[in-house]
């Protein structure tokens, strides 16, 4: 089993190119991010190089957060900007060899909405295609995020369907889908064929997977038995100093 830090929260108290090289010290197998477009790619690429870690993936970017923007796909009347903001991960994701863009859709709702999603969708998996990158969308609880588009799997499934591009999956966070809809267990079985990334943190409190409402150790048993072999994104907010919460990882990997 292979885990990925998500350095949008852990170590963020560092620059990235340092975050990546703590990330390999504390023996995690790859990184991804969340909006490292601050960084020069070329500084980023160069601590991947450095380290050996992948870079697993990265988000576009939000749009204007002083006025509530949490992402530009479904906003009606934004097409350019989200296409911009497309074009910008695609850029930097080719410079530091990502495998992953997450196309955030924003707080929005309706057939207009949808309507816009999938034609901004459409057009990041062709953008996307010819460099090997696979597009993810990622339903948000609504706690967390109220109000924006993406709330459920069945919901990103029919859209991913509507876009009809094989390079378009399902980000699947498991501390989003147990809020929001349960039964992680058999939604990764039944969904596992059209899942890009897993990612995960305890639930309620979203800290590290040691705690909580989900025994994390059956379910990556589970992920494992089903064959799915890539890093699993350790996407939670530390309490403390990251290297405080990372015991959890030494004791899966001793248990798995």
């Amino acid at each position: 089993m292979k885990f990925s830090a998500n350095l949008g929260f852990l170590w963020a108290d560092r620059s990235l190119p340092s975050a990546i090289h703590a990330a390999k010290t504390a023996g995690f197998d790859a990184v991804e991010c969340h909006w490292p477009y601050d960084v020069p790619d070329v500084e980023v690429r160069d601590a991947l190089q450095e380290t050996g870690l992948p870079m697993l993936g990265l988000n576009t970017r939000r749009g204007n957060v002083e006025d509530g923007d949490n992402g530009l796909a479904a906003l009606p009347g934004r097409c350019a900007e989200a296409r911009a903001a497309i074009d910008e991960a695609l850029a930097y994701a080719i410079a530091v060899n990502a495998a992953n863009v997450h196309v955030m859709a924003g707080f929005a709702s309706g057939g207009a909405a949808e309507d816009v999603f999938v034609e901004n969708l459409r057009y990041a998996c062709a953008e996307a295609k010819s460099h090997g990158i696979t597009i993810l969308i990622e339903p948000l609880n609504s706690y967390d995020a109220p109000g924006y588009f993406l709330r459920t799997t069945d919901q990103a499934l029919r859209i991913i369907d509507m876009v009809g591009s094989a390079n378009l999956k399902l980000m699947f966070d498991c501390y989003h889908v147990q809020l929001v809809e349960g039964d992680l267990s058999n939604r990764i079985r039944r969904l596992l064929p059209r899942i890009g990334h897993i990612q995960f943190a305890s639930v309620p409190d979203r800290g590290p997977p040691d705690h909580g409402e989900v025994r994390y150790t059956h379910l990556f048993n589970l992920i494992a038995e089903l064959g799915y072999a890539a890093p699993l994104g350790a996407e939670y907010k530390p309490v403390d100093d990251t290297e405080s919460t990372l015991g959890w990882l030494a004791d899966i990997k001793r248990e798995l």
